[in-house]
């Protein structure tokens, strides 16, 4: 079995994606015409997911060409995808007596190798990385807007899945269409990176050993993007894998960073400008605050811009807890992204072996402490399942005070006249609060309640690796979350 186009030895099924495989099997059984779209960043499965899913079950299955395979050369790309999808219906049985010169024709000899399987029940067509198909003036979108519209929108046997990685693309001429596909969606699935839960049965299925304290740092690094969790390997231990992909001569992950926007934007120097910006700062920026620090004008493009990397789960939008909802701000969360910028960025030569050498330097140590409070922000769910109040309405935000002199990460506004104020601590052993914390605590609760006139009551609550060290002030802390927490299921 291959995943990204590398084998996997230990693969008997597909991890994780329960609720996805739910959905799609529930589009499968419907019984009507469905046009399904699936996106979410590149490298998170996408492909995988719909092709393990549906396998055997295909009708028709095609991958388009990257366009960067053609940069530079004089090869017509129009005439190359056309090629590529043609034989992609060849091996499917079909066949034609001329090769197609545009887009309609070659929907035309797809309708055509459906229609010849008559009613052998339902037809499950697949169109991967649709986005590079649709190159300069191609027509290809008119094309499947006729084939959809025309045809399939009227075959109860019908199954259409598009996938690609170009969020832009995909939301402005696929979800959000005005045109002639304005509304013919069925679905959308968006596919976001693995949680912690997940990442553990990934590396059980590829024996991988590691307790779940390094599991955490390893998604520190990777986020839980299945195609680079693939890289590691069992005889290595966690610094090693990291020094072998990043920082050794030629790791493969060395250049990641450039490859991923290259391959997700065509003026990718203009995204990296944000997502080198947003770096810099861990709370973020205002849209406003982002034009006037890039090239970039403040207008409807930046906001496309931000939209897109929002929903390709490279960055998120927030608001702060009592500030005003016109108040919009922009963070990168994208952990390859972070940690590239981190220490990789600008760094030549490469420093073969720097994790291994620098793993207890106070550099790492502040890292980790910072990178496990994003972790934490991106198992939210299973905080709040952790702190018990699942079946109760809550909205989760961070807070700043007026004077910005103090602040929490994460907080949970409850229904039922309560509130959770979140501290996160990554150490290696129970954390042990000590008198100055503790006066720092009771300052910071002081303040949530002066600056948003809070009238419930106010909860402390620690999230960390192993728990909460019994002392004369360890009460401060109504709940305490754990790893054990974190790596619960959803």
């Amino acid at each position: 079995m291959y995943f990204c186009g590398i084998k996997l030895n230990i693969m008997q099924d597909i991890i994780g994606r329960k609720t996805e495989r739910k959905e799609l099997e529930r589009l499968y059984e419907s019984g009507r015409p469905e046009f399904v779209a699936v996106y979410g960043r590149r490298r998170v499965g996408k492909t995988f997911l719909v092709r393990e899913h549906f396998s055997g079950r295909f009708s028709f299955y095609h991958t388009a060409i990257s366009p960067a395979d053609y940069q530079g050369k004089k090869k017509d790309l129009k005439k190359e995808q056309l090629r590529a999808f043609c034989s992609s219906i060849q091996q499917f049985g079909g066949d034609w007596d001329t090769m197609p010169t545009d887009w309609f024709e070659a929907f035309a000899c797809l309708r055509s190798l459906l229609e010849q399987r008559g009613d052998l029940g339902r037809k499950v067509v697949f169109i991967d990385e649709l986005p590079w198909m649709d190159s300069g003036r191609s027509g290809f979108v008119s094309a499947l807007e006729h084939f959809w519209n025309g045809w399939g929108a009227g075959r109860t046997d019908l199954m259409l899945i598009v996938c690609g990685s170009a969020a832009s693309w995909m939301n402005d001429k696929i979800i959000n269409n005005t045109g002639g596909l304005y509304g013919r969606l069925t679905y959308e699935m968006h596919l976001s990176p693995f949680s912690l839960a997940e990442c553990e049965q990934f590396y059980e299925s590829l024996g991988i050993s590691m307790d779940r304290y390094d599991q955490v740092q390893n998604y520190m690094v990777f986020g839980g993007i299945p195609y680079y969790l693939n890289y590691l390997k069992p005889e290595y231990s966690l610094a090693e894998n990291i020094d072998n992909l990043f920082f050794a001569k030629n790791g493969r992950l060395q250049k990641e960073f450039d490859r991923l926007y290259d391959s997700l934007y065509s003026n990718s120097e203009k995204y990296v400008e944000i997502v080198r910006l947003l770096a810099t700062k861990r709370g973020g920026f205002t849209r406003k605050e982002i034009a006037e620090k890039t090239s970039i004008a403040y207008n409807g493009r930046l906001s496309k811009m931000l939209q897109s990397l929002e929903k390709s789960d490279f960055v998120v939008s927030y608001t702060y807890f009592g500030g005003s909802l016109r108040n919009v701000y922009y963070k990168l969360v994208d952990r390859l992204s972070l940690f590239h910028l981190a220490f990789l960025d600008g760094k030549k030569p490469i420093r073969q072996g720097f994790w291994t050498k620098n793993i207890r330097t106070p550099e790492l140590n502040t890292w980790r402490g910072l990178a496990f409070e994003e972790v934490c922000l991106q198992h939210e769910a299973q905080i709040k399942k952790a702190l018990g109040f699942g079946s109760v309405d809550a909205v989760a935000a961070p807070w700043r005070s007026k004077e910005g002199t103090s602040q929490v990460d994460l907080l949970f506004d409850r229904s039922d006249r309560v509130v959770n104020l979140c501290e996160m601590k990554f150490v290696a052993d129970e954390f042990s609060i000590d008198k100055d914390y503790d006066a720092e605590l009771r300052r910071k609760v002081e303040r949530f309640v002066e600056d948003t006139s809070c009238k419930k009551s106010v909860h402390l609550s620690l999230v960390t690796t192993y728990g909460l060290s019994k002392n004369m002030y360890s009460n401060r802390f109504q709940s305490v979350i754990t790893l054990s927490d974190l790596f619960a299921q959803e």
